[in-house]
Parts: structure tokens; C-alpha cells; sequence
């Protein structure tokens, strides 16, 4: 065993705290960018485009939604790769990399003219967009901050999630005066103008080595966040809170992606002109900042389990709500509710897991959780349109998806947050 004055030494020679300090301002910036540049493929942007798409392309919404469903699972497909190559290269060079490939895949969607193209498209936007660089953006900041982890994923989630849900206000009125197609263009070069500068220029080359004891004795253990050693991604998914924080992050995709994507025609059946249907999103934009900043700091502080059950309780009313709103006060408390939860648990999410598992194979665990919650997002549009088929509304279908965040709910009465080293496994000194 080492002794206290050896401990004391290895923390002095690592001083890996105040690195993170110093990176923090120029992590959360970066992060925050790149973040706010996934929206061109998160859905709540891509909504505004698909009533134009159906229009000009001739095409249905149910095929349009199962283009949209292969475009996601397509993401789902490669987060897992993605994942480890953010182990292997760093999130610096994946970041880069990243941006300049989405840039490219916006500009080439704009010349999409059939079904086959868009499906492509789809592909491409929720690949580079929701997939790729989301996941990259928000594994960034677990990365290099290891101090008031919480404070710094939620306050970059809080300014990223700002701009994806503001984004389709300003987007709805660029596609009325411009055109969807010029519309991607723009957005091509924003996040080739955007990202690859901010990653290139404000984030450190190396990020600083993570503190695995506390920096005094009177701290408690593990008092940096995270478990005495790492834990591969096979480890980690033979655990009950993978599962859970996995469940809960999925459900919270599927619902809201439904939700958004179909928003103009659910809250137009609700009474809702496009224009406030679209207008709709700067509460839920004030909601997920608020949820993004509370839950950071709450994580930091709380218990994973309380706070995943306390975010899909919100998920469950604001999806039973969804049938029922009205023009007015009810419409907006429907958003806020689900501007809570879908920004909520993106920060939990980035939280829990290096808190449970590590940092050393992060990408992997989260890329595999990624997968899952893009899988997941695919199903949700095309769920919610047949259910409205079969059931001349959304009401009934939008009951059925209540039942995914219970689930969860259940999930997380019953597990227990895992050990700090993982069972069979030793601590070599």
C-alpha cells in the first residue's frame, strides 16, 4: 500500500488540478460551439424542413419519417467507432475531423431532388450531426475538466442546447424567404467556419491526467468524481446502472424525437399555427438551460439514481400532456416540461458515466450509449405516425409512450450505483 506522504508526492509531481482549472473557460467554449452546431441534424431543426421536403419532393409523411428512421439507425450503427476512436486520438483531432465532414455533407444535401437522395441525406446529417458530433462535443468536457465536473458539462450543454433549440425559430424563417436548399448551404458553412477553429485553437493538444485520490485527507473519497480504476465497456455493461442511465437517455430520445419531428402537425391538430408551433421552442429553449445549469450543479452533489427518476417522471406528464394542450399557458408548459427532461438528461448522461466507470475507455461506453439513443430516436417519428394513423389523432399513441419512461422510473428504484473497482477485478499497488 502506498503510504500518505507517497500519495502526497504523486498528487504534487501529477498537479493535475489546476491544468483542468485553466482549461476550463477554453473547454467549455469549444464544447459549447460544437454542441450548438449539432443542430443541423437534431430534429428539432430538421423539423421546419420536413413540411417543405413533403411538398416539393412529393413524398409522404410516413415515408419521410422512414427515411428519417434510416438515417438514424445509420448513426447508430458507427457511434461505437466513433467512440473509440475519441479513446484513441483524443476528442481534439476527432472534433476537427468531425466538423469539416459535416460541414461537406450539409452543402452536398442541398442538391437532394428524390427519395433515394434525401434517405442519403438523412444519413449524412444524423451521422455528422446528432451522432458524431454530439457525442465528441459532450465527451470533451468529461475529458478535460475533472474538477466541478457537473458545473462545467451542464453549463456547456446549457449554451450548446440554446442554440439547437433556437436554431429552428431563425430557421423557419430563413427556409420561408430563401429555400430549404440554400438553407443547408448556410449551415454547411457555418460549422465549417465554427467548429474547426474552435477546435483547433482552444483546445489543449493533451488533457490533463485525471486526480484519482482526493487532494487533502479531509476530502472524501473519490472526491475528483471518479472510481478508483477504469472500467472497460464489457464491464461496465454487466452493470444495473448502465442500464438504467442508458434506458432513461433512450426513452427520452425515442419520445422526443417523436415529438419534434412532428410538432407542427401535433400542436397544429392541438390548434396551433406553424408559426407558434415553431415559436414554441424558445421555451423549451429557456427550460433546458435552466435544467442544463440546476442538474449540473445537482449532479455534482446528488445521487445519479434520484436524478434520472426525477427526469423521466417529467418525460411521462409532458408526453401524456402532449394530447391535451391547448394555445395558450398549456402549450408552453408542455415544452418547458419537455425542454427539462431532454436537456436534463444529456447532462446526467455525460456525467454519471464518468463517474461510474472512468475516463480511460469513455468514448467506447459512451459511444455504445450514443448508439442506443440514435437507434432509439430513429424509431420515434415513424411510431408516432402510424399511431396517429390508426387512431385518427395522436392521443393514444402518445399514452403508449408513456410507458417507456416508467419503465425506467422502475429501473431506477431497484439498482445500485456500481463499486468503485469492478467485481473480479483487483487493485495492483
Amino acid at each position: 500500500m502506498h503510504s500518505a506522504s507517497d500519495r502526497a508526492a504523486a498528487l504534487s509531481s501529477a498537479s493535475p488540478v489546476a491544468p483542468s482549472r485553466a482549461h476550463l473557460p477554453r473547454v467549455v467554449i469549444a464544447a459549447s460551439i460544437a454542441l450548438a452546431l449539432t443542430a443541423p441534424g437534431q430534429t428539432a431543426a430538421m423539423s421546419v424542413f420536413i413540411d417543405p421536403l413533403i411538398r416539393d419532393l412529393g413524398i409522404s409523411r410516413t415515408v419521410v419519417s422512414t427515411a428519417y428512421m434510416c438515417g438514424s439507425l445509420a448513426g447508430a450503427v458507427l457511434m461505437p467507432f466513433l467512440g473509440r476512436l475519441i479513446d484513441r486520438y483524443g476528442p481534439r483531432r476527432v472534433m476537427i475531423a468531425v466538423g469539416a465532414c459535416f460541414a461537406a455533407v450539409l452543402v452536398v444535401s442541398a442538391t437532394v431532388t428524390e427519395l433515394f437522395g434525401l434517405t442519403a441525406a438523412f444519413i449524412g446529417l444524423r451521422v455528422g450531426g446528432q451522432g458524431a458530433l454530439n457525442l465528441v462535443a459532450t465527451t470533451t468536457v468529461a475529458i478535460y475538466v475533472h474538477r466541478r465536473r457537473g458545473f462545467a458539462i451542464g453549463l456547456s450543454s446549457a449554451i450548446g442546447t440554446a442554440g439547437i433549440s433556437l436554431a429552428p425559430v431563425l430557421l423557419e424563417r430563413l427556409i420561408a424567404d430563401l429555400g430549404w436548399r440554400d438553407v443547408w448551404v448556410i449551415e454547411g458553412v457555418v460549422v465549417l467556419c465554427l467548429v474547426v477553429p474552435a477546435a483547433l485553437f482552444l483546445l489543449p493538444r493533451t488533457p490533463p491526467a485525471p486526480p484519482r485520490e482526493p487532494a487533502d485527507e479531509v476530502a472524501p473519497k473519490h472526491a475528483a468524481g471518479l472510481p478508483e480504476v477504469d472500467w472497460t465497456l464489457r464491464e461496465a455493461l454487466r452493470t444495473g446502472m448502465f442500464w438504467t442511465v442508458a434506458g432513461g437517455v433512450g426513452a427520452c430520445s425515442l419520445v422526443g424525437t417523436a415529438l419534434t419531428f412532428h410538432l407542427v402537425s401535433l400542436l397544429g391538430e392541438r390548434g396551433l399555427s406553424p408559426a407558434e408551433a415553431a415559436a414554441t421552442f424558445v421555451p423549451q429553449t429557456l427550460a433546458g438551460l435552466v435544467a442544463s445549469f440546476a442538474l449540473g450543479w445537482a449532479a455534482d452533489h446528488i445521487g445519479d439514481r434520484s436524478l434520472i427518476i426525477g427526469t423521466m417522471l417529467v418525460l411521462a406528464a409532458a408526453t401524456a400532456g402532449a394530447g391535451w394542450v391547448q394555445p395558450g399557458w398549456t402549450a408552453v408548459a408542455y415544452r418547458l416540461a419537455l425542454g427539462t427532461c431532454m436537456n436534463g438528461v444529456r447532462t446526467l448522461e455525460a456525467v454519471a458515466f464518468p463517474r461510474c466507470f472512468g475516463l480511460k475507455h469513455l468514448g467506447s461506453i459512451r459511444g455504445t450509449v450514443h448508439s442506443m439513443t440514435v437507434g432509439a430516436s430513429s424509431l420515434g417519428p415513424l411510431a408516432l405516425a402510424v399511431g396517429r394513423s390508426m387512431a385518427d389523432g395522436y392521443r393514444p399513441a402518445l399514452l403508449a409512450l408513456c410507458l417507456l419512461p416508467a419503465l425506467v422510473v422502475l429501473a431506477g428504484l431497484i439498482v445500485r450505483h456500481p463499486p468503485p473497482v469492478p467485481p473480479g477485478r483487483e487493485i495492483v499497488d
